[in-house]
């Protein structure tokens, strides 16, 4: 191959890392900071005879992308570069709390016990929002990475071990058993450590028990993840196949 062909390949395969790695830590930052701000009742779903609402933090809408992401790094890059980024990431979520702690710390209102500004005469103050948010980014922060940490190392750590037992073969089988497993650990540990961390700050529906109200998050994020996961098997095939082209390796 030529030199020139040969810098063409590493420019763009230098680009694409760049936007990969883009891609997932700034959806990382986008979901932490959404976290449980909100959540999404899809409706109802029965599952062994029981029904239970079908509710999503507005966070989990983005974090499919970040499994993708890694994956096609890991094909593409190998598992120190996927590794890298996931380490990167998790320096990401303490700048998001260093952040928070400052601008909270900063010029601060009188704050309640429960880290709120007071509010006085049924006036809620200009800033409370800020506080709000931070309160439950907080919980949710510490929550996401722990999970996100042991998620992704699960993830990357799976997805190689496949792809050495199949010597290279059955893309969909790493794709999609990696992303399902790394989510059910982040599903678990994310829902449970969100709600510890911010003193009941996931809603509890009237009529649950704690452990029932908590399952009901779990089962839910944990549900659209995987059905997101199957949906990424088709782009992540085609993306591997363009990608190789793309950087002269096929």
């Amino acid at each position: 191959m030529l030199q020139e062909e040969q810098n063409l390949y590493s420019a763009r395969k230098a680009r694409v890392f760049l936007l990969l790695a883009g891609i997932f830590l700034g959806t990382l930052t986008m979901l932490n900071t959404l976290g449980v701000s909100r959540f999404i009742n899809f409706g109802d779903i029965h599952l062994f005879g029981y029904t239970f609402p079908f509710a999503v933090a507005v966070g989990v809408l983005p974090y499919p992308i970040t499994f993708l992401c890694t994956d096609l790094i890991s094909e593409l890059y190998g598992r120190k570069k996927a590794n890298q980024v996931v380490w990167t990431g998790l320096f990401l979520n303490l700048w998001v709390l260093f952040i928070l702690w400052l601008g909270g710390n900063l010029d601060a209102p009188a704050l309640g016990s429960d880290g709120l500004p007071l509010v006085e005469n049924n006036e809620v103050p200009y800033d409370y929002s800020f506080y709000f948010i931070r309160k439950l980014t907080f919980g949710a922060v510490i929550a996401s990475m722990l999970a996100y940490l042991f998620a992704q190392l699960i993830d990357v750590h799976v997805f190689h071990w496949l792809k050495e037992k199949t010597k290279g073969e059955k893309l969909w089988l790493r794709n999609n058993a990696s992303t399902m497993l790394s989510q059910m650990v982040d599903s678990v540990c994310v829902i449970v450590i969100t709600y510890y961390a911010t003193d009941g700050g996931l809603p509890i529906q009237d009529g649950y028990t704690v452990v029932e109200g908590l399952m009901v998050y779990i089962i839910s994020s944990y549900l659209f993840k995987v059905a997101a996961a199957l949906l990424d098997t088709l782009p992540f095939y085609l993306g591997v196949r363009y990608l190789k082209r793309y950087f002269g390796e096929a």
